[in-house]
């Protein structure tokens, strides 16, 4: 089973690190068998906005595009058929290294134009096959706002094995319950605010007592 990290800690209170909690699971018999840091490679890419995107002059399939990274303005051939003026995108300056494709950037002269970084498809930074286009942000996610925080990818990814007898660990509740147990931490509570209904009930109930038979 997998839960985050951050999912853990809306049900649990506590201070403890990620490594204290995980070693805490494996002494309750929870087995830990991966701690996914789904950020890492990732911690260079910023949240950057298209602010122009012109046809390459010698390329029908690419277009030169005006990037602001929130620390400069650089231009960038991109080859992506959603790349536009508006749009924010994932920026990898030059230097960086591509997790999806083993590639570190470097400036470079495309067919004539200089190009200086790279706008990321999901492919290229290693989170699915998705290549058709470069990742769009929402407009509005913080300009040169680190990528991983905007898409949520800083929250460590924690791969339990719940063993047939521990079906009570099913659940993110039942294990923030558990390592509560253990002292680590506080169970929250639930949040049950009652919710009216705004209809009549189908179902009527009737008790009828012979007052001869209650005491």
């Amino acid at each position: 089973m997998k839960i985050t990290l951050g999912w853990l800690k809306e049900h649990l209170d506590t201070d403890a690190t990620l490594d204290a909690l995980c070693e805490r699971m494996t002494m309750l018999g929870l087995e830990i068998e991966e701690v996914i840091e789904r950020s890492k490679g990732l911690e260079g890419f910023v949240v950057a906005s298209v602010l122009g995107a012109e046809k390459h002059p010698d390329a029908d399939k690419l277009q030169v595009c005006t990037v602001d990274t929130g620390s400069e303005t650089v231009e960038v051939v991109c080859g992506a058929p959603n790349a536009r003026a508006g749009m924010k995108g994932v920026f990898a300056a030059s230097g960086s290294s591509i997790p999806g494709t083993g590639i570190k950037l470097k400036k470079a002269k495309i067919r004539g134009v200089e190009s200086n970084g790279m706008l990321l498809s999901e492919r290229e930074m290693g989170l699915s096959d998705e290549h058709d286009g470069i990742i769009e942000l929402s407009d509005d996610a913080p300009l040169g706002a680190p990528a991983v925080e905007v898409l949520g990818l800083d929250d460590p990814v924690i791969d339990i094995a719940i063993t047939p007898n521990r079906g009570d660990c099913l659940g993110v509740r039942g294990i923030a319950r558990d390592l509560a147990a253990s002292g680590i931490g506080t169970l929250k509570p639930l949040d049950a605010t009652p919710v009216k209904g705004s209809f009549e009930s189908p179902i009527k109930v009737h008790l009828d007592f012979d007052a001869d038979h209650i005491d």
